[in-house]
């Protein structure tokens, strides 16, 4: 919190309820819990955060969020990503207020990278957006199409951002697992929502594509912190097995 009262970090968390392949995902339960409210437990946990909202285009994640103490609005519904949907909720917040995009699906994310996210900000005043990935020598990921790879220069900005497996080479299968994680100064945001969409975003399908066509730097931490995302059924009785771990 600024000396004045105003809300330095906040953590927007984008949460849709109509999913093609999973309807009502951030309602799942989750050792009783809908699995939304988990994500906001882990933003609470990092202890950085000076507001965490739920953003959201449906009563029923809102009654949701509201009912287990946390902080919930209603948004348009008619955006058409995540990003959107957080920038109308940052456009209440100061221009140089740090806002962290965490997605609503995501009730694994360590609370560790969250700060680390927050402390690659401060400490990095020239970078637009802040990310991160970690290092993986799966195969079949680095083959997948639904798993999204980084490239990153010397000082750990981001290059390129691609579903398709990069970089190529005889060692290829070593390479960063992007996480859907980003962190913004709220003037940066704003800046991303104005930009036109490029064609390198809308043939691979990457919106942070968009930053790097017009020239945002977007710092990539490099991270031992994984995490499971929820798309499917299946992904939920996966994350399951693992809050269930001793």
């Amino acid at each position: 919190m600024n000396g004045d009262g105003t809300i330095a970090c906040a953590a927007i968390i984008p949460a849709r309820y109509h999913s093609s392949r999973f309807p009502g995902k951030p309602l799942a339960l989750l050792q009783g819990k809908p699995m939304v409210v988990h994500v906001v437990e882990r933003a609470r946990a990092a202890a950085v955060f000076d507001c965490i909202w739920v953003a959201t285009d449906d009563a029923r994640i809102r009654d949701a969020v509201h009912a287990a103490g946390g902080e919930a609005y209603l948004t348009r519904a008619d955006h058409a990503t995540g990003t959107e949907r957080v920038a109308e909720l940052a456009a209440r917040l100061p221009r140089d207020a740090l806002v962290v995009n965490l997605q609503g699906d995501e009730p694994l994310v360590h609370p560790d990278l969250l700060r680390d996210i927050v402390h690659g900000l401060h400490d990095d005043p020239h970078c637009d957006v802040v990310t991160a990935a970690h290092p993986s020598q799966d195969e079949t990921a680095f083959a997948s199409s639904h798993v999204v790879k980084v490239v990153v220069d010397a000082d750990g900005r981001a290059l390129y951002f691609s579903r398709a497996p990069i970089p190529g080479g005889s060692d290829a299968c070593h390479f960063l697992h992007h996480i859907g994680i980003y962190g913004f100064r709220r003037a940066s945001l704003d800046r991303f929502m104005a930009l036109p969409r490029g064609e390198l975003e809308l043939r691979e399908g990457l919106e942070q594509l968009r930053a790097l066509e017009h020239g945002m730097r977007i710092r990539v931490l490099v991270t031992a912190h994984r995490t499971l995302g929820v798309d499917t059924p299946a992904d939920l009785k996966a994350v399951a097995k693992v809050l269930q771990a001793p």
